[in-house]
């Protein structure tokens, strides 16, 4: 089974058992340790990554969510705490209570996933927020009575702690695990990446300096502006950093929030909650920023392309042209080519309008597969499709085109046990010099191709007509 969240299988793969067994252990162990070092509160953890991150590798794995597994879990937690504890069985019962976290918030993930494929990604994000706080109080309800056992406080306050420390963290860290992925660094980094940063820096200063429970909030606007700027991972990454930075000073009274406690709360569990609610924003505002970003370009991408054969539309074209202009290098021989299907109308009365839209998708694949990157293939309106080749003399826009004429002549398109045979109609465009863009060299190109494939038409079709029609020798080469 699979998920949204699942990608490639760097390290976990559903046949190789052994492996996932000895990752889990790893991982469960590992994780383990970092909580371990961050015991400075009381016996219990500042901040406890294991559940969290554990919860996500069993979210993005699917596969991996089988009692084998969750054993495994639970068994690495079980040898840490006999090395590294004197815990004795309280120690079975307070892991017990990080396995509900591990295994419900995962499934409640699995779950969402397959319920509500197609769904707008920001409702998951909340959906998340409610399954981290599901999955904390159950957890944080058996794992304070366990640790009263090993913990000198009430049930009341053992059960704040659990519950804001499980929350929080799942809340800061389930975001990175689900849409972590390999980096890719395309882009230098430019200064509307770096002011963002800077903001959340800034801001953290800010809530040094000034104190209180609201300066918890003051890196939000910050958060918002980054979730704006990067993709979602990386903005995933920047909050889950913020927090914890936010949650250790904190605890260090860095932060001074001044609450008189009462009977269960305390600075850590307010201070938790806080941040927990505030990183759920800059989450939904980058999943709505990705969210509409995947829209725009699949509306351009139906504006620039025709939605049967998938080449460039006639606009499509154009766009493509004014993007090559921006990127400069305008080579001085230049080619354009106005294609014409012969007969193409007998084929709609003849077959149906469903068989013609099958030709023309063909058709254009056929072309494309020739043209390569020698050109860009766009079709231009009806049965008419256009070929444009930058840095392609008369010699060689010749040669493309009798190899188009050529490769539709020799192919069979099949129609419903039928063998449709079809010819196409050339007129060929070419000229050297000066140009001072692409757009410009197509639009003077355009009305020669027009006039040469009028001429085509004129005598015969299935024909290339050109300015300077080139000897023998050159159209043996086009076969």
């Amino acid at each position: 089974m699979t998920t949204a969240y699942s990608g490639k299988h760097y390290f976990f793969q559903e046949e190789k058992v052994l492996i996932n067994v000895v990752g889990v252990f790893i991982l469960t162990t590992l994780f383990y340790f970092f909580g371990a070092m961050l015991r400075l509160v009381d016996e219990l953890s500042l901040f406890w990554p294991l559940n969290g991150v554990m919860a996500g590798i069993f979210a993005r794995y699917a596969f991996l969510n089988k009692p084998l597994y969750y054993f495994v879990c639970y068994l690495a937690m079980i040898v840490y705490d006999s090395v590294t504890t004197t815990w004795g069985l309280a120690s079975l019962a307070v892991n017990f209570s990080n396995m509900i976290f591990i295994v419900l918030v995962a499934r409640l993930l699995i779950r969402d996933q397959v319920r509500s494929k197609g769904t707008p990604r920001a409702i998951n994000a909340l959906n998340l927020f409610n399954y981290c706080l599901i999955g904390a109080l159950f957890s944080a309800l058996f794992g304070a009575v366990a640790s009263i056992d090993i913990d000198d406080r009430n049930f009341l306050p053992l059960f704040a702690d659990w519950f804001s420390e499980q929350f929080a963290t799942g809340v800061l860290i389930l975001p990175c695990m689900l849409t972590m992925k390999k980096p890719v660094f395309r882009e230098r980094i430019s200064a509307d990446k770096i002011y963002p940063l800077i903001g959340v820096a800034v801001s953290l200063g800010a809530s040094v300096m000034v104190g209180g429970a609201g300066s918890l909030a003051f890196p939000l606007p910050a958060l918002i502006w980054c979730a704006v700027r990067f993709t979602l991972p990386a903005s995933c990454l920047v909050t889950f950093l913020t927090g914890v930075i936010e949650i250790v000073l904190v605890a260090n009274s860095i932060i001074e929030i001044n609450s008189h406690a009462t009977l269960i709360t305390s600075q850590m569990f307010s201070a938790r909650l806080g941040i927990a609610t505030i990183a759920i924003c800059p989450l939904i505002v980058s999943i709505s920023v990705a969210a509409i970003n995947k829209l725009m370009a699949q509306v351009s991408r139906r504006a620039d392309y025709d939605y049967l054969t998938g080449v460039h539309s006639r606009s499509g074209l154009h766009e493509a042209l004014k993007i090559m202009d921006e990127n400069g290098n305008v080579p001085r021989q230049m080619s354009m080519m106005l294609l014409d299907i012969d007969y193409f109308k007998g084929i709609n009365d003849n077959y149906g309008h469903e068989c013609g839209d099958l030709v023309l998708a063909a058709f254009a694949a056929k072309v494309g597969q020739v043209v390569g990157d020698r050109g860009l293939v766009a079709r231009m309106g009806g049965e008419e499709f256009a070929v444009f080749c930058p840095g392609a003399d008369a010699e060689e826009g010749y040669i493309i085109a009798e190899q188009i004429r050529n490769a539709v002549a020799q192919h069979a398109f099949e129609w419903k046990k039928n063998r449709l045979w079809l010819t196409v109609s050339i007129g060929l465009g070419s000229k050297t010099r000066s140009w001072d863009s692409f757009t410009e060299a197509f639009g003077e190109l355009m009305p020669h191709a027009d006039r040469y494939l009028y001429i085509s038409k004129n005598q015969g079709r299935n024909r290339t007509s050109a300015e300077n029609v080139p000897p023998e020798s050159l159209t043996q080469r086009a076969v």
